[in-house]
């Protein structure tokens, strides 16, 4: 187990079990992980927090850091032999995918050998983007929250958009190419996979059964309680509006973050294979969840 340093422990007392927990920022991630980290829910477990976005907390699970994390289901492609999957907390739904938006006038047809900005090497969306046109072949990797302004200011032709950016850009006067979600379930039948909560393998199955439980109880609170967060969730989104945040939720927490389902699975193991034929991810030797 490991302790990240910079980041707030929250638990039970000083005896218990400490882990590494990271999530992201965004509404839909403080909703899930408030009761949790706030000691509302019973957990055999003290975690040390780590709040950061989606890239980041890719990278620092590519690199073994974390014990427990959201991530990109792109990035859980590069790390299935060592971190499996939970059932709950996860980001899966319909209409909920990725956007691709531009200024002016642009075509869709017209971005082959023009710089796309995506919101990191390892998000969901950049390898959604990789799977549709292999031929979209500049892309320039930035946080997520930098792109919808270089877009709008002419410096990429084109960009990815996530989180709440799907429903402000607009405001920003970009036009939708392609919504890579819609593209995605049409394709497959399948509801769109974006994030999963992972957990290292090596913590055993027994511990990795009583985390799945606890990120559940946490879920099932959060929405049996919906304003008892309110204050967390705005601390960690003061730029955004409270109609924006609440759409944030709606959209990304379903009743796949509860419990992932067959759907859900079906899902996940689909967009793997297709990954791996497209030879963007390694073949695993491991099934996505807990052996």
């Amino acid at each position: 187990m490991t302790i990240a340093s910079t980041s707030k422990v929250s638990g039970a007392d000083a005896s218990t079990p400490t882990l590494s927990l990271g999530f992201s920022t965004c509404p839909n991630d403080t909703f899930i992980f408030h009761a949790l980290v706030k000691g509302l829910i019973s957990t055999p477990f003290r975690f040390v927090e780590r709040l950061e976005d989606v890239e980041t907390l890719n990278r620092l699970v590519l690199a073994g850091s974390l014990d427990l994390s959201k991530v990109s289901y792109h990035l859980f492609g590069h790390v299935r032999d060592s971190y499996c999957l939970l059932r709950s907390g996860g980001a899966l739904g319909r209409g909920c995918g990725p956007l691709l938006v531009a200024a002016g006038n642009m075509q869709l047809s017209g971005l082959r050998n023009l710089p796309i900005a995506v919101p990191g090497e390892f998000t969901t969306a950049c390898l959604l983007l990789r799977l549709f046109d292999a031929g979209f072949s500049r892309l320039k990797f930035l946080p997520f929250h930098e792109i919808m302004p270089k877009v709008a200011s002419g410096e990429f032709a084109a960009g990815v958009i996530i989180h709440e950016s799907r429903f402000t850009y607009q405001e920003s006067g970009l036009v939708k190419l392609l919504d890579l979600g819609e593209w995605w379930e049409e394709t497959t039948g399948f509801p769109i996979p974006l994030g999963g909560i992972v957990a290292r393998r090596s913590l055993g199955r027994e511990v990795i059964s009583q985390l799945d439980s606890a990120v559940a109880a946490s879920v099932t609170h959060a929405l049996a309680n919906p304003g008892v967060a309110k204050e967390y969730i705005r601390s960690h989104a003061q730029e955004m509006s409270d109609e924006v945040c609440a759409a944030h939720i709606g959209v990304y927490v379903n009743d796949f973050s509860v419990d992932i389902g067959v759907d859900g699975q079906r899902a996940v193991e689909c967009l793997m294979a297709r990954a791996e034929a497209a030879g963007v991810i390694p073949r695993a030797g491991k099934g996505i969840f807990t052996d």
